[in-house]
């Protein structure tokens, strides 16, 4: 197990009334590579003419990244984008300086007898310090525009980065990768080596690796420059990403991510003053913690 720098099981979080499964950050380890935050949302289903509401809220300092299994949602921006985005596209917002956006389940899947589903991963990446305040700016991938890279047993698709030889169309701004893959039972899979920082998070199934079971809920972080092979011991589907280490420790509240603390406390106060530009066509308003 001296590949492993550490196993991180997925904590529950309660957004009020929508549970999700927290990975990053964990106690004693903030990233992996520029991955700051990681959540396992859904796999759920809701009741009819409910679904997933994430009212506007505010970001700074990073990019959040969507990527679904499963269902659909709206994203509405204060750029005013309006995408929806399905399973096996890829949503990419920079927040840079400031936005506020907002993810709903979209009215026509609300009204579905079975009732509407949701089920993928959302992250964030942490920016560059050179361009923390960098403009705004959101990026719709659909899945048919990303790298899909085919082993025995193995598919994956390459949501941002570069890895396997392939580069996906996401805008990013420091060495990483991130991909999603699909094994079948006894498939075997090796981490590309060109990144420092490497982890795998077990979506569904269980796989094999550095000697060790991990089932779903679990992400294994690597030593940097260790090779890397996993094994499915059932189907599986896994997330894979990592990158090169961030240049210097960042600090997050709430939805802010910043080298700076005091630019947190700016964000903060501009946020509950309503400096941030409004969600057109969405107008709630998450409030501060605590407020």
């Amino acid at each position: 197990m001296h590949r492993v720098r550490r196993v991180i099981e997925a904590r529950p979080r309660d957004l009020g009334g929508f549970a999700v499964r927290r990975v990053l950050p964990a106690a004693g380890l903030q990233t992996v590579g520029p991955f700051i935050f990681f959540d396992h949302v859904g796999p759920a289903t809701f009741a009819p003419g409910a679904g997933l509401d994430v009212r506007p809220h505010p970001h700074i300092g990073l990019a959040t990244v969507t990527y679904l299994f499963d269902g659909a949602l709206m994203h509405r921006d204060s750029l005013g984008t309006a995408q929806l985005i399905r399973p096996g596209d890829v949503n990419w917002m920079v927040a840079g300086r400031g936005i506020a956006h907002s993810e709903r389940t979209p009215p026509q899947l609300r009204t579905a007898s079975s009732g509407a589903s949701i089920h993928g991963i959302q992250t964030w990446v942490a920016l560059p310090v050179a361009i923390e305040e960098a403009a705004p700016s959101f990026e719709h991938h659909q899945a048919a525009t990303l790298p899909e890279i085919r082993e025995p047993g193995a598919e994956l698709r390459l949501i941002a980065g570069t890895a396997w030889g392939a580069r996906a169309p996401a805008s990013t701004y420091s060495p990483m990768f991130y991909a999603a893959a699909s094994l079948q039972a006894a498939a075997e899979l090796a981490l590309p080596d060109e990144h420092p920082e490497r982890a795998v998070y077990v979506a569904a199934g269980e796989v094999e690796v550095a000697g060790g079971r991990c089932g779903a809920g679990r992400m294994v972080v690597f030593e940097p420059a260790a090779a890397v092979r996993i094994r499915a011991v059932s189907p599986a589907r896994v997330m894979l990403l990592g990158g090169a280490p961030l240049d210097g420790p960042r600090h997050i509240w709430w939805n802010f991510v910043s080298s700076s603390l005091e630019r947190i406390e700016r964000a903060r106060i501009d946020w509950q003053e309503e400096r941030f530009a409004s969600v057109p066509g969405d107008d709630e308003r998450m409030p501060l913690p605590g407020s």
